[in-house]
């Protein structure tokens, strides 16, 4: 497809899903600002997509809890690159813990990261493309925005946030008639650097619940969600059942997840004394696009439109009821 090239702004592009994004916007021939805490990573990022023929690469390192630096930062990447077309918030934190062992500190970390750091992200997007009348805004977020597991509560509390802010700040754009949108991508399960360097209080090393999704086919789905307008999008199997089931039968995955996701959170090998974590710093030799879990990941996954995946439950739950009322029906009219 011809088209002119876009500056494309990620949160997160030092590693996993951001990593990936960048490189699928770079080989699209668009213009990629970079943000993350880590100049060693995002100097490796900008000589690997170079490397691979882009066109253009910058990048910032901040803490995107610190809102005025990510506002500092969207400013000099677009002084750098032009004026941008996409934001992409994608940079999080998690703790592996109960709420019983996490530290009040660790929680506020993680919120500050995952659910502040894509407020301070949204809103210095806002600052360029609402004057301008343009652009594109596109959250990361997670089955998990929906339906809380156990080990995670921080982030999914955080993930939960999120969406409550995108569906205000949607609305309020469709009230000034505004032609900057705003969509969400949730996602399953991803094997991403997150579980090698995220801190967690559980006996043994985490991982992701049942078979994750490799970062390049993230980045392949924002890519099309990039080039759509609807609110939001669900990703994977694993997504859509999870989003749906918990609107069905909430107190039935309470249970379930009682019983399967605290141990289908962690391997058998034991969590070392002293592992490094990136809760307060980066751990720069980590820095990468997949993590640990390639075996059995996914290379591939549907990418559905929320509102029709919901529509298409409801057509299917009531033709299968109709069905089983017309069985009923003519058992009774049998006998």
């Amino acid at each position: 497809m011809n088209r002119p090239a876009r500056t494309v702004i990620i949160t997160g592009a030092s590693a996993g899903i951001g990593r990936a994004i960048a490189g699928r916007f770079a080989r699209a021939g668009d213009r990629v600002g970079l943000i993350a805490r880590d100049p060693a990573a995002l100097e490796d990022v900008q000589r690997e997509l170079l490397r691979s023929g882009a066109k253009a690469v910058e990048w910032v390192a901040v803490d995107v809890s610190d809102a005025a630096a990510v506002f500092a930062a969207a400013d000099q990447l677009e002084r750098r690159l032009g004026f941008m077309d996409i934001w992409i918030n994608d940079a999080m934190e998690t703790v592996f813990s109960t709420v019983a062992d996490i530290d009040p500190a660790e929680f506020r970390r993680v919120t500050e990261v995952t659910y502040l750091g894509f407020v301070h992200g949204t809103m210095a997007a806002l600052r360029s493309m609402r004057p301008r009348r343009r652009g594109r805004i596109i959250q990361i977020g997670s089955a998990l925005a929906y339906r809380g597991i156990p080990l995670q509560a921080a982030y999914c509390g955080a993930k939960h946030a999120m969406r409550g802010f995108t569906d205000s700040l949607r609305a309020e754009l469709f009230h000034e008639r505004s032609p900057v949108t705003v969509s969400i991508i949730e996602l399953p399960a991803v094997n991403t650097p997150q579980f090698d360097w995220a801190r967690a209080h559980i006996p043994r090393t985490p991982r992701p619940m049942g078979a994750p999704l490799e970062p390049e086919a993230v980045a392949d789905a924002v890519f099309r969600v990039a080039e759509g307008s609807s609110r939001e999008y669900w990703l994977g199997l694993q997504t859509i059942l999870t989003i749906l089931g918990n609107s069905i039968v909430p107190a039935y995955l309470d249970h379930y997840l009682a019983r399967k996701a605290v141990a289908g959170q962690q391997t058998g090998t034991p969590l070392s004394i002293g592992r490094d974590d990136n809760l307060d710093h980066p751990v720069t030799a980590l820095h990468r696009t997949r993590g640990s879990f390639s075996t059995g990941a996914s290379h591939h996954a549907p990418l559905v439109v929320g509102w029709l995946a919901r529509a298409a439950s409801v057509v299917i739950g009531a033709t299968l009821l109709f069905a089983a009322g017309a069985a009923a029906g003519r058992r009774r009219s049998s006998k």
